[in-house]
């Protein structure tokens, strides 16, 4: 006997959601290819919109989401399911009033986990950061991506042990760098059944009108900010690049009701965004309020 108990989502873009000629093309790829019947790896820096991508590429095939975030305490069982429990079973028999009979029976019972509820139900699977588990957990995948087939442990209790994927199941993977910390390096016969879209830092467009949505900034002060971060992205001086999101919070903390920029706190929440990003140097002669100054100054935002 089995048991599914997974929750899945139904993602839909929200109102500030910012769909430019970049994230439709990108998003275009990603549909052409699960079209063709191929798990989709979306690869690039952290915080350059990933996730979001694969969310919205979701939302356009428009069926139910199963969403899973990469661990590097993940084993098969984290994605296929496992032995959950007992289910007991008693049967009386008192049919002669002088004979009592009864049986009793106990069974374990296997729960499903998130792709084994995909697989099954033909939903649409975000597997986020999958390079944070390790590799031997997900080489449950390499079956599924390859023959359409997901194996599963004798435990499942199914003569066969195995399920056929259903014809509307379709993957979306995402991935950083494998210099980053906790990323494990994936198999290569796990990358070759996939179709990898380097996605990289969305372009200053793209930024701008992203932190113009996300943060309520008019346009113009978006771009300055925007600007700024990408130029300190770009200087050679940061240990951690510095991502959209920093643009997005800048924008958020430091807006006036009309959306334009409080040259009060402006400075000091550069400061306190962006220094964290700029390593000290060979040796350790890099000042990172200095080098934010000049940038400001450079930018006429002081």
């Amino acid at each position: 006997m089995s048991v599914t108990k997974v929750e899945v989502i139904h993602p839909r873009p929200d109102g500030g959601f910012v769909e430019t000629p970049r994230i439709s093309a990108l998003t275009a790829r990603a549909i052409r290819y699960r079209n063709a019947g191929y798990p989709v790896h979306l690869s690039g820096p952290t915080g350059c919109g990933k996730t979001t991508l694969a969310l919205h590429v979701a939302s356009r095939i428009g069926k139910p989401v199963v969403l899973i975030n990469g661990d590097e305490e993940f084993n098969t069982s984290s994605l296929v399911g496992g032995q959950l429990g007992y289910r007991w079973h008693k049967v009386v028999d008192n049919y002669i009033s002088r004979v009592y009979k009864s049986e009793e029976s106990m069974s374990k019972v296997w729960a499903d986990e998130r792709l084994t509820a995909a697989v099954k139900h033909g939903f649409t699977l975000i597997y986020n950061e999958f390079t944070r588990s390790r590799p031997e957990a997900n080489n449950v995948l390499l079956s599924v991506f390859e023959e359409g087939i997901l194996e599963l442990p004798r435990a499942y209790g199914n003569s066969h042990n195995y399920i056929k994927a259903h014809p509307e199941f379709s993957a979306i993977l995402t991935s950083n760098p494998e210099e980053y910390a906790g990323v494990f390096r994936s198999q290569d016969a796990l990358l070759d059944r996939m179709i990898t879209i380097e996605t990289g830092y969305y372009d200053e467009d793209t930024e701008t009108q992203i932190t113009c949505a996300r943060s309520g900034a008019s346009r113009e002060e978006a771009r300055k900010i925007v600007r700024l971060v990408r130029r300190l992205r770009e200087s050679g001086f940061c240990e951690l690049a510095p991502t959209l999101r920093s643009s997005i919070i800048i924008a958020k903390t430091t807006r006036d009701p009309d959306g334009n920029i409080n040259g009060d706190a402006f400075k000091q929440v550069c400061v306190d965004i962006l220094s964290p990003k700029i390593g000290k140097g060979k040796k350790g002669d890099t000042n990172p309020v200095a080098v934010i100054e000049k940038l400001l100054n450079e930018e006429g935002l002081l």
